[in-house]
């Protein structure tokens, strides 16, 4: 009685395997053609990687940012290629399957690492735009310095003080960013007071005159000084005038001799930089002025000086009638 089952199983599986030989033999040529279109694919993209790759590296600062895309264009072709053949084999399920699933990891991951996604798209929209390129002065959420190397993550800044600071994508790509290298020229403002007996057109006049005879000023039609306001002893003024920068002498350089060349020419031409001055009023309402309050005050002093002196002669005279009186 098993014989037969026996029999009819070995006869089921030898007609799958036949048919399964039968659809493999039909088709082989779509399996050559598949492999072949895959090979042409991976051709294709480490080709277009040499060529984008050169083409990355020139556009890019970043050599991960540009190393990530061309990463990225090369896997797109080989996944287009495979895709090709797998629907060219017949397999279009497979296809679906593979983009669906490849589409819910995605997400997946994106949630999960939500911060490093940010600062990664960040990154990559800040090496297509380009904001700031290495070796640049910027400023941004506190931080002053110059760009040491631009990541696919975050920037490195070293700050004038010597410190490296590392400022994630999203804080230079969301807030605002100041790039003191991008026009190449910067303004300086040096505030300084001149007395109220001073005039202020003078001041004005011989300030502008020397500072447009310094090297490192540009724009010298732009070089002007401005009264911003009444001070507490002193007219204040502000010298405005454009500077190269970044370039040489520095910054600090030019700061340090503009202040000093303000100092030498208001002295030159005796014009006064006061310092502050307090004035005592005595004569409020319910008060007494300061003269008549020292003239009191003197007077006490020498009423009581006065007054000591008469004792002391009293008791100099009592002294001599008593010895007086001793001798008789």
């Amino acid at each position: 009685m098993e014989l037969p089952q026996i029999d009819e199983a070995y006869k089921l599986v030898s007609k799958k395997l036949e048919g399964w030989i039968e659809g493999a033999i039909t088709l082989l040529p779509n399996i050559v053609v598949a492999f072949l279109i895959a090979i042409v694919f991976g051709v294709i993209a480490k080709a277009a990687g040499n060529v984008l790759g050169k083409v990355m590296r020139r556009t890019f600062e970043s050599r991960q940012i540009a190393g990530l895309l061309t990463s990225i264009i090369k896997s797109l072709i080989i996944l287009a290629g495979i895709f090709i053949a797998l629907d060219f084999v017949g397999l279009k399920g497979t296809v679906t399957s593979l983009l669906a699933g490849a589409g819910i990891v995605g997400l997946a991951i994106g949630f999960a690492f939500q911060d490093m996604t940010e600062n990664f798209i960040a990154g990559v929209a800040m090496g297509i735009r380009k904001p700031f390129e290495i070796g640049d002065v910027i400023e941004a959420e506190g931080v002053f310095g110059n760009v040491k190397e631009i990541n696919l993550r975050n920037t490195l800044v070293e700050t004038f003080y010597g410190q490296l600071e590392v400022i994630p994508n999203k804080i230079l790509f969301r807030n605002i960013l100041t790039n003191y290298s991008s026009l190449g020229y910067r303004r300086l403002e040096i505030p300084v007071g001149i007395s109220y007996a001073d005039d202020i057109e003078q001041a004005a006049d011989v300030l502008t005159e020397a500072m447009n005879k310094k090297d490192y000023v540009i724009r010298k039609e732009e070089t002007a000084v401005y009264a911003e306001s009444f001070g507490d002893s002193s007219i204040n003024l502000l010298l405005w005038f454009w500077i190269r920068y970044p370039g040489e002498p520095g910054f600090m350089v030019v700061r340090h001799d503009a202040i000093s060349t303000v100092k030498k020419v208001l002295d030159e031409n005796d014009i006064l930089i006061p310092f502050p001055i307090r004035t005592l009023d005595f004569n409020a309402k319910g008060g007494d002025k300061l003269n008549s309050m020292l003239e009191a005050r003197s007077k006490d002093r020498h009423g009581n000086k006065n007054s000591s002196s008469s004792n002391e002669t009293s008791d100099v005279n009592a002294k001599d009638g008593s010895a007086n009186s001793a001798e008789e």
